[in-house]
């Protein structure tokens, strides 16, 4: 009998995988008509909780709201799901998310054993290190024998325990936090001596602070942290239209077509941009979606340099400079690029 109850239950669960398994998360997204999106809410600059909007904000927070314009025509219909560096695969695989922005770093394991395929690179980052000024730490390489911490099931952890072998730290020790919330308190309290973890969130604790002062960044990097959202992996429809949405983005600023100028420009001239808009043949059938993907992406957040200055630019506590930097459009010497769309 228990037997029976087993093979039932087995051959219930094969008829149900059989017809779902053609579905694609493209799919069950237009049918469930909003995008369900990972994100952090304690990453100021790339996504943070405002309380005075009870919004949350930030360069990966525009990301989802620029998925969810191409897939389903409304940059609104989204709903952040907060996951942390421990939380934000499992999430994805278990459904709970159709897409993760989440300040993460491309890596192989990532790819090869975690099961997740990658966006293109959005932002270009390091591991560094913040002490408090006080204590008139200068390098990382005065810091034997100090407690240092960074958060849970992040990329920092390991790297952190090869800086912490290579320099010969016998004493040292890391501690692991939640998220970054928890660590840059963890700073304040003095249970660190120094808080690791992408530069570009130390940079953005430390100007949403009341007296950035208090705090140093140390000037070296101890790894390269190229960021990209990430999708389930092997599934090809979803990845791609994604994939070329994000491109988008960034062909968007290099052709200088913005929310403030996108009515003008879908009247240009140019077969090109009139494809890409989709004015005329776009391309959003072929991906699944309206035509006219593009350009409700840059009438919902802008193009990519509008995504970037709105969030991490010179009017924002946040600032990191794009000048001189991977993140600079490759016209002006940078690494922010599109493959053609002609």
């Amino acid at each position: 009998m228990a037997r029976s109850k087993f093979l039932v239950a087995a051959l219930a669960a094969a008829t149900l995988w059989a017809s779902g398994a053609s579905a694609t998360v493209l799919d069950n997204v237009k049918q469930r008509g909003v995008l369900n999106c990972g994100t952090d809410n304690t990453a100021p600059g790339f996504g943070y909780l405002n309380t005075k909007t009870g919004k949350i904000e930030g360069l990966d927070a525009d990301f989802c709201r620029a998925m969810a314009a191409a897939v389903l025509g409304d940059a609104s219909k989204v709903n952040f799901v907060v996951v942390t560096d421990k939380s934000r695969f499992n999430a994805l695989q278990t459904g709970q998310v159709d897409v993760v922005f989440a300040h993460t770093t491309v890596k192989p394991v990532r790819e090869s054993a975690v099961g997740v395929d990658f966006l293109p690179i959005n932002f270009y980052d390091g591991t560094g290190m913040m002490v408090k000024a006080a204590s008139g730490v200068k390098s990382v390489a005065e810091l034997d024998g100090a407690t240092i911490c960074t958060t849970q099931g992040s990329g920092t952890e390991a790297t952190l325990a090869s800086f912490v072998r290579v320099r010969g730290f016998k004493t040292t020790k890391v501690l692991t936090f939640e998220n970054l919330e928890k660590l840059f308190g963890a700073l304040q309290s003095d249970r660190c001596n120094a808080m690791s973890t992408d530069k570009s969130a130390l940079a953005a604790w430390r100007g949403n602070s009341p007296k950035p002062d208090d705090f140093t960044i140390l000037p070296e990097t101890l790894n390269k942290s190229p960021f990209a959202g990430f999708v389930i992996a092997n599934d090809s429809k979803w990845r791609n239209l994604l994939r070329w949405a994000t491109f988008a983005l960034f062909q968007a600023e290099e052709w200088d077509i913005t929310s403030a100028n996108l009515a003008d420009r879908m009247k240009d001239e140019s077969a090109f941009v009139q494809k890409f808009l989709g004015v005329k043949d776009g391309f959003g059938k072929d991906f699944g979606v309206a035509d006219d993907f593009v350009a409700s992406m840059i009438k919902s957040v802008g193009n990519y340099g509008e995504i970037y200055d709105r969030n991490l630019g010179p009017k924002t506590p946040y600032f990191i400079d794009r000048a001189g930097t991977p993140n600079a459009m490759w016209t002006k010497g940078g690494a922010e690029y599109s493959p053609p769309w002609n």
